[in-house]
Formats: structure tokens, C-alpha cells, sequence
């Protein structure tokens, strides 16, 4: 495909894409000091505040396949503009909630818009960006927007909710809407593919029995541990998966293209991006209950000091794509990652007053993610034909949604399994005030004056030692992951390279029986 150097449109157009982009990031962590407020206000039961929380990202997550292929079909511009009518919309009733089970609905339906919002405008930026370099800088700005508005998140919630109500965290959405629906006919590109059939509602329906009770498992492995529930939601996501592999295979046009996985650097790239993301997700996680629960910072004092690990993210996807001119993207992913252990090593000797080497080793690890994310997705977008670039960017942002919820639940399993053995039972407790000292560091700080002295303390030392250990786990795995990329990638042309070293695209699939 012929290139050329994008000019001032592009660049405003993706600057147009930040905002729905950084919002997105925003809604995911808005709400951590939001919480209190709404459950003062609208009386929430313990698994309606839960579901609260977890409805948006269960949502995006199990939608995210779908609407990357519906907008390959009815067109991304089109796609972006109907998710972000139905955001703005949705932010508006999910503001003015009177009750919990609204808001649940509400933010249910928020995440199934914001599935629409995601590979649209990655997708788009595949379209207006055709020079490989310019394309991979973008791609990184587009990464950073998304970290930026999920570190802004608690700082945004906690100023809005001091100065207004719960609800106006919702709002920001409005302004970010109308913005959209007004510039992008003039400054987005409209891309669908022609002659393609309708979307196959089967296929629809066993995607999301795959993904969605993945997620449910996930997220409550690391609340609950494996109970009965996990292990049945484990077992259902499997069957679904067999089931929506197998139907894929079936038809003429599939809702994924499965052939995209016969590509090793396609396979590579996605499983790097899965590892970079458990031990991001995992890591973040834990890193933030340690500011506050540890440290026993504020949750706005905790944000702020999150600033210098965002800012090395940001270095790092915007400053991968410049370097990927000189260097093989593999190898400097590789590197990268080999950096990254640095902090892991960081976080492994922390103590319980180490708030500078926790901050510092975040900060490498947050850099990291920030190169594979560049990288690692418009590697994973430019191997697919330019008709299911959609197609191809939900399976990255897909990916990376479930490297986060799988880095909480088995780092968080692991910290708290730590936690759990390292803390000696208290004498004279009740029943209630033992439970939830022995259960978590969030659970002995809320019981705080009603323990002995050093307990506390004992606690704190309990939860850094699972984090010691997460963190060296985590380490491990990324660098099998940094070994893959110097093994599997390193002979990846360097970004601009000429048009005879770089690879074909996987040619799509033809000539299937349509199985429907």
C-alpha cells in the first residue's frame, strides 16, 4: 500500500481522539474515591457497590471483539459517533441515578459504549496515519492519553466530589461528546469495509460467554480466592471459547479472524502485550494500596506521587516510535523490558518505608508499558489487512484488558496469600475485629483502633512482603517475555524502513463455507 506523509488534518484529527480516548482511561479509576459518596447517597449493598465498579470494565471488555468488527462493517467514524452520543447520554442518566441498581444498568451500558469508542479510534488512527513511522508515534500519544486519564482518574474524582456531588464525575463526558459529534465529520476519515455479510449474532453471543465469565473469574479469584463460583465461570468461559474458535473457523466472514494468529509476529506481539499488562495491572494495584495503606497517604497525595511514573510512560510511548527509526521495534522492546527489571528488583527489596524505591521502581515499569503498548499494538494493527485493522485493534485492547484483570487477581491472590500467613491472630479481639485484621491490610487499618500495639505494623510488614514477592514474580515473567521479543522479533524492519523489508499483511480468509 502506497504511503504518505500526513498532513495538519490527521494530527488535529488525533488530537480530536484523545479526548473520547483519555476519558475512557478516566471512567476506569474515577471512581476509587467517588465510592463513599455514592454509597452514603444511594444505600448500595456490599455486591451492588461490586458490581458498581466492575459492571463498566466487564462491559468493554466483553464488547470489545464485537464492535471492532461492527466497525469494520458500518463504518469507524460512523461507530465512533453513535458510542459517543450513547456515552454522553448514558454519563448524563448514570450522573442523576436515584438508585443503586440504576447506576449498575447505567454503568453497565457506559462500558458497552466505551466498547465502541476504543477500537474506533484506534482503528481510525490506522486509517489517517499510513506513513509507519507517523503511525507508530501516533499510536503511542493515542497509549499515553489512555494512561494519562486512568492516573488522572482519582485526582479528577476526589477534586469533584470535594467541590460538587458524586454525579459530576460522570458529566465530564458531555463536553467531550458534543466536542466530537461537532469536529469529527471535519477532521476523521470515514473506513468500512464493502460487501461484507451482516454480523453473526451467534458469533456475538459466544464471544461474550467466552470473555465476560473470564473477567468475572478473574476479578473475583482476587477478591475471594478460587471458590465455587470462579471455578464454575472458568469452566463455562471454556466451553464458549471452544465454541467460538470453532465457529469462527466455519464461516466466510468471521467476527475474528483467526488467521491473523498463524503470523508469529502477531502471536508474539499479543502474548507480550498480555505479560506487560499482568505485571502492570498487578503491580498498580498493588503500588496504590501501599501509598495509602502503608504510607497512609491520602488518596490525592497517593495520585500525586503516581505523577513521576506517568511521566516516564509517557516518555516511553512517545519516545519508542522515534527510536524504532534506528532500532528494530523488537529489540528495543526487548531492552525495554530487560529495563523494567530494574524496578520489579526495586519493588522486591521495598520496606515499609520505601516510598521513593516504590515510586522509582513503578516508574520503570510504567516506562515499559509505555514502549510495548506503542509498539507492541501497531505492530499487532499493522499485520492485519487494512479491512479488519478494527478487527485487529479490539484484539489488542482485548488482550490488554485481560493482562490487567489477570495481573490483579494472581498478584493480588499471591500478596494477600502472603498477607494471610505472615500476620500472628491478635489476643482479646472479638470475632469481627480478628476477621478483618486476618484477612487483608485494607481490613486491619479500618480496625485499627481496636488493636494491640505493633499489630499494625505487623500488618503493614505482612502486606510488603506480598508485594516483595509478587513483584519478583511478576519480574520472572517479564523477562521470559523480554526473551520472546529478542528471540521472535528482533528482525522486524525498523519503522520507515523500505517498503520490500517490511512484512505483507496476513491476507484475509477466503473461500469458507459459511456455517450459519
Amino acid at each position: 500500500m502506497e504511503t504518505e506523509s500526513a498532513g495538519w488534518r490527521p494530527w488535529c484529527g488525533l488530537g480530536l481522539l484523545a479526548l473520547p480516548t483519555m476519558l475512557l482511561g478516566l471512567d476506569v479509576t474515577a471512581l476509587y474515591l467517588v465510592v463513599p459518596d455514592i454509597a452514603a447517597d444511594l444505600r448500595p449493598s456490599a455486591t451492588q457497590t461490586l458490581w458498581i465498579m466492575d459492571a463498566y470494565g466487564f462491559l468493554i471488555a466483553g464488547f470489545l471483539i464485537t464492535m471492532g468488527t461492527l466497525g469494520d462493517r458500518i463504518g469507524r467514524r460512523r461507530l465512533l459517533l453513535i458510542g459517543m452520543v450513547g456515552f454522553g447520554a448514558v454519563s448524563v442518566l448514570a450522573a442523576f441515578a436515584p438508585s443503586a441498581g440504576l447506576l449498575i444498568a447505567a454503568r453497565a451500558l457506559l462500558g458497552v459504549a466505551g466498547a465502541t469508542l476504543m477500537p474506533s479510534t484506534l482503528s481510525l488512527i490506522s486509517d489517517m496515519f499510513t506513513d509507519a513511522r507517523q503511525r507508530a508515534l501516533a499510536i503511542g500519544l493515542w497509549a499515553t492519553m489512555f494512561a494519562v486519564g486512568m492516573a488522572a482518574g482519582p485526582v479528577v474524582g476526589g477534586a469533584l466530589v470535594a467541590e460538587y456531588w458524586w454525579g459530576a464525575v460522570f458529566l465530564i463526558a458531555v463536553p467531550v461528546a458534543v466536542l466530537v459529534l461537532v469536529l469529527a465529520p471535519f477532521l476523521l476519515p470515514e473506513h468500512r469495509t464493502r460487501g461484507g455479510d451482516r454480523l453473526d449474532v451467534a458469533s456475538v453471543g459466544l464471544s461474550l460467554a467466552a470473555l465476560l465469565p473470564a473477567f468475572y473469574a478473574l476479578k473475583h479469584a482476587a477478591a475471594d480466592g478460587l471458590t465455587v463460583e470462579v471455578g464454575l465461570a472458568a469452566l463455562f468461559t471454556t466451553v464458549a471459547s471452544i465454541g467460538f474458535v470453532r465457529r469462527q473457523n466455519r464461516l466466510r466472514t468471521p467476527l475474528l479472524e483467526l488467521r491473523l494468529f498463524r503470523d508469529r509476529t502477531f502471536r508474539v506481539a499479543l502474548v507480550v502485550l498480555l505479560v506487560g499488562l499482568i505485571g502492570f495491572g498487578g503491580v498498580m494495584f498493588l503500588v496504590t494500596q501501599y501509598l495509602q495503606l502503608v504510607e497512609e497517604l491520602s488518596p490525592t497525595t497517593a495520585g500525586l506521587w503516581m505523577g513521576p511514573p506517568a511521566a516516564a510512560m509517557l516518555l516511553g510511548a512517545v519516545g519508542a516510535p522515534l527510536l524504532a527509526r534506528r532500532v528494530s521495534p523488537g529489540v528495543l522492546m526487548a531492552a525495554t523490558l530487560a529495563l523494567s527489571l530494574l524496578g520489579y528488583v526495586l519493588l522486591g527489596l521495598a520496606g515499609t518505608d520505601s516510598r521513593v524505591g516504590v515510586i522509582g521502581g513503578f516508574a520503570f515499569v510504567y516506562l515499559a508499558l509505555g514502549v510495548i503498548a506503542a509498539l507492541g499494538t501497531d505492530i499487532v494493527v499493522s499485520a492485519a489487512p487494512p479491512h479488519k485493522a478494527g478487527s485487529a485493534a479490539s484484539l489488542s485492547e482485548t488482550v490488554q484488558e485481560l493482562g490487567i484483570a489477570a495481573g490483579v487477581a494472581v498478584l493480588g491472590s499471591l500478596t494477600t496469600a502472603v498477607y494471610r500467613a505472615g500476620v500472628d491472630r491478635a489476643p482479646g479481639l472479638d470475632g469481627d475485629t480478628e476477621a478483618a485484621y486476618g484477612d487483608s491490610l485494607s481490613g486491619a487499618v479500618a480496625v485499627a483502633d481496636q488493636l494491640p500495639d505493633g499489630a499494625l505494623a505487623q500488618a503493614k510488614l505482612a502486606f510488603t512482603d506480598g508485594l516483595n514477592l509478587a513483584a519478583l514474580v511478576a519480574g520472572v515473567a517479564i523477562a521470559a517475555a523480554g526473551l520472546a521479543c529478542l528471540l521472535a522479533l528482533r528482525r522486524l524492519p525498523r519503522l520507515g524502513a523500505a517498503a520490500s523489508e517490511a512484512p505483507e499483511p496476513i491476507a484475509s480468509a477466503a473461500g469458507r463455507d459459511d456455517g450459519r
